[in-house]
């Protein structure tokens, strides 16, 4: 049997450039693992077996990105094997966390052990690729700029260590309906990140911090107001940076010494920390 942890991730920065030939949207944002996980454990069987538990609601069929990974790592493969996956699920659903990505990265990780595929870092990263855009991310981990659609990947200096808190409201955001909300009303401020990755690299955060920015925050908010209201709750209470992740609806905050107490909101929330390079 092998375990792996599909760790969710935070957006530092979500910049929209266009809108591409191919129907996707060209991005640029910096990426950062959080160690809040999701579990996933596979062992070999005849056939592909997705068990969820932590969430009733998820498919345990090709619609869940899980299931599909095994589908696309076949189809690299030109194998036909089976597997039995158990999943529990600790990231929230359409968060902004890419749970579902991040389980489809771990199950890529999983099956390259299970049945010693030999698989590279690229080979994963493409299989990856032909899933979703932030499931390349995901297989890596750590810090990363994102490009193209979001697969384009480079590699960035570790980030230190910060304790994270998660606030994720009720109501869910889809990523078509944030992205085709934000052509409609496109953003005039966008995030410096190449000066974000230069002030990173010096570990000026403090500076740093000031300039992370997300385009589609004041999309969501539209749909969501206490995007806005848990994002000034945590600056209120000694937030270093806070922020929506992804399309939303989850806000983060790097915050030291939180005080759960204060919370009163109806809302999901999540004490975590950053995490470093996956692999």
């Amino acid at each position: 049997m092998i375990k792996e942890f599909a760790r969710a991730k935070i957006n530092l920065t979500l910049d929209i450039l266009g809108k591409r030939a191919d129907g996707f949207h060209e991005v640029e944002m910096i990426m950062q693992t959080i160690a809040l996980a999701d579990v996933i454990e596979i062992e070999t069987a005849n056939e592909i077996i997705l068990k969820i538990s932590g969430n009733d609601s998820l498919p345990t069929d090709e619609k869940n990105l899980a299931y599909r990974a095994v589908l696309e790592v076949q189809k690299f493969c030109g194998k036909n094997f089976g597997v039995s996956i158990n999943l529990t699920k600790k990231i929230p659903s359409a968060a902004g966390l890419a749970g579902g990505s991040s389980d489809a990265a771990a199950v890529i990780r999983g099956l390259n052990k299970l049945y010693d595929l030999n698989l590279s870092v690229d080979d994963m990263l493409k299989i990856g690729a032909e899933i979703g855009s932030d499931v390349p991310f995901c297989i890596i981990g750590g810090t990363c700029l994102a490009s193209g659609r979001g697969e384009k990947l480079t590699r960035l200096n570790d980030l230190d260590i910060f304790d994270v808190v998660l606030i994720k409201p009720h109501g869910e955001i889809s990523t078509a309906w944030a992205y085709k909300t934000y052509d409609e009303n496109i953003s005039e401020i966008h995030p410096p990140n190449a000066e974000i990755i230069k002030l990173l690299n010096e570990k000026n955060y403090d500076a740093a911090f000031k300039k992370f920015y997300n385009v589609l925050e004041s999309v969501a908010v539209q749909k969501i107001p206490e995007i806005a209201t848990y994002k000034k709750f945590l600056q209120d209470n000694g937030a270093k940076i806070a922020m929506m992740s992804g399309s939303g609806s989850t806000v983060f905050a790097f915050i030291d010494n939180f005080n759960l107490e204060k919370f009163s909101g109806d809302a999901q929330i999540f004490i975590t920390k950053t995490f470093q390079k996956v692999i």
